[in-house]
């Protein structure tokens, strides 16, 4: 899977959490972006918890 179809299914409310707890800037940033940032089993971690 891509990281654009793994940030279509994570809502954008638990992606800033997770940035946020993990120090990256949330404010005017695009989810795709914070996405980049995040390492890719959190990212699989919030598709699991989202769905």
């Amino acid at each position: 899977m891509s990281i654009e179809e793994i940030v279509k299914m994570i809502s954008a409310k638990s992606l800033k959490e997770e940035a946020k707890n993990r120090g990256i800037k949330t404010h005017c940033v695009k989810k795709i972006d914070l996405a980049k940032q995040l390492p890719r089993e959190v990212l699989e971690k919030l598709v699991d918890e989202d769905n």
